[in-house]
């Protein structure tokens, strides 16, 4: 049961500013009231990590409270929840926080709080979700278990491969329902492009498979059936799956820790700070906010647990600016290091003289995994272009074990922990995927590499990595009741697979340690 008391202040806070670390803007003076709550566990973020903590925990009779910056992004057939990326809308960007997409096209919406926000780094930005259900509302939905030999080259040989290859990677698998797309599916009009992938993959040597998805593809037959609008066939899920089948972490994870009755989520509730209290437990001060942005009361969360599950992004940075302003003192010296990109390319493959359809199916159907060697390993997948006239084009995604790191850095003025990335040090990789992607795409292709035009990577990884900040369990060193578990917790990659099954399995793997040793003695 949680403990209420409240007061008001007088407070110039029209807006946040979308940076879950900092606090609201200017604007004009209004009496905010101020809430303090106290709360066993708080979870920060309701991503894998957040997800996986709050189920596991409430199943433990644990209550939980989850804070969530975002909105419920509900789906189902012939829904119109997300938004199109042929018709954009306020709905994309968090806040206002990408006006100008890349610097390329201006989207002058008003502030909403959507689904995206880039961050802006030095040299690399990071493309982070808004939302119950973190990133899982907007991912592809690649679900990757890396193999044995480039895992224990990339993550510590610590966690046991066999265990989670036995025990936990097989556990997300079931929670997210995961399958392959149907042959029936694949034959169908607009999944040219993938058929054409399929063929030239072979033609060029290389491994080609069916890429697991956490997807009810039978939604994808009944849109081909006329039963529902499209989404999955015509490419329109880049953004969110309207028509629903897409076992996200709302749905899943979270929707099964609601059903508990240990576990309350707080949606717009935007984290600006934590820290140490006096009395030893974790302060956790947020503003609750509409979906324009205005701060409508400040909260205060003190816990006997804090769970970090915001993401690379979130996590490092609250955590940076907590050691920066003595908030959480004595913090790990590799706080803010070990950050990596997860080797992220994205390409456009143009082919005047093939055909890959328009509109295309999607999101992913297969990849091609050289995973042979493991200090180069790497993926690369074709992902549908959103319903567009024929372009002849389509993507090609490549990422893989990635050795360039970057860094945090503290900045007072901006009261914000910035990335640091300079050069090229992910080069050999990019090399690499950029002979296959030239190989698959052949000679008469024409390819742009988006990542060269506009740095920046959706799978950031890195800052409050294991061994070096976190036990392998997450619990940050030196600081009982202090948890890492999302991307931060990370090494840099994870394998040359998409983060989120491993980070939801290495979750996984904490919690069972976590409710056997910790609960009851920590919190």
């Amino acid at each position: 049961m949680s403990v209420v008391h409240r007061r008001t202040v007088l407070k110039g806070a029209a807006a946040a500013t979308g940076l879950s670390l900092l606090p609201a803007t200017a604007g004009a003076a209004s009496r905010v009231p101020v809430t303090t709550e106290e709360r066993r566990v708080v979870i920060v973020g309701s991503g894998f990590g957040g997800g996986v903590s709050a189920l596991r925990l409430a199943q433990a009779g644990v209550p939980v409270l989850v804070l969530e910056r975002g909105i419920r992004w509900p789906s189902g057939p012939n829904a119109e929840t997300f938004p199109h990326p042929t018709s954009p809308d306020k709905r994309i960007f968090w806040l206002g926080s990408e006006p100008n997409l890349f610097n390329l096209v201006s989207f002058p919406f008003p502030r909403y709080t959507g689904l995206l926000e880039r961050v802006a780094g030095n040299g690399m930005d990071m493309m982070v979700a808004a939302g119950v259900g973190g990133g899982s509302l907007i991912y592809q939905g690649m679900t990757l278990q890396p193999a044995r030999d480039v895992f224990n080259a990339n993550l510590p040989e610590q966690l046991d491969y066999d265990r989670m290859d036995q025990v936990y990677y097989p556990r997300v698998a079931g929670m997210l329902q995961v399958e392959t797309a149907p042959d029936e599916l694949i034959d169908s009009p607009t999944y040219k492009a993938s058929r054409v992938f399929a063929r030239n993959t072979k033609q060029a040597g290389y491994p080609l498979q069916k890429i697991p998805m956490p997807i009810d593809w039978d939604y994808a037959l009944r849109e081909l059936k006329g039963e529902m609008k499209a989404s999955y066939t015509n490419g329109d899920c880049s953004l969110g799956v309207n028509n629903g089948g897409k076992h996200s972490v709302d749905v899943t994870y979270l929707a099964a820790a609601e059903a508990t009755g240990n576990c309350e989520i707080a949606t717009l509730h935007n984290v600006t700070g934590v820290a140490l209290a006096k009395d030893g437990r974790w302060r956790i001060e947020a503003d609750r906010i509409t979906t324009d942005g205005t701060v409508v009361e400040k909260k205060i969360f003190l816990a006997n647990a804090l769970v970090m599950g915001a993401g690379t992004a979130g996590t490092t940075r609250l955590l940076m600016r907590a050691a920066a302003t003595g908030s959480i003192p004595d913090l790990p010296d590799g706080l803010g290091t070990n950050w990596g990109s997860n080797g992220d390319q994205i390409y456009t493959w143009t082919n005047f003289a093939d055909d890959f359809g328009a509109p295309q199916g999607g999101p992913v159907v297969y990849g091609s995994l050289e995973w042979d060697d493991p200090e180069r390993a790497n993926t690369v997948i074709q992902a549908s272009l959103p319903p567009l006239p024929d372009l002849h084009t389509t993507m090609l995604v490549g990422y893989g074990v990635s050795q360039g790191r970057g860094h945090f850095v503290y900045d007072a003025a901006k009261d914000d922990a910035v990335l640091h990335w300079s050069g090229n040090p992910d080069g050999p990789l990019a090399s690499r995927i950029e002979q296959r992607v030239s190989d698959i795409g052949g000679a008469a292709s024409v390819r742009l590499d988006t990542t060269t035009i506009a740095p920046s990577t959706w799978h950031p990884l890195g800052g409050a990595s294991m061994d070096l900040v976190c036990d392998l369990e997450g619990r940050v060193q030196g600081h009982r009741g202090l948890y890492v578990l999302d991307g931060a917790l990370m090494p840099g990659n994870t394998a040359a697979c998409n983060p989120s099954m491993t980070i939801a399995a290495v979750a996984e793997r904490a919690l069972d340690d976590i409710v056997a040793n910790d609960v009851g003695t920590v919190f």
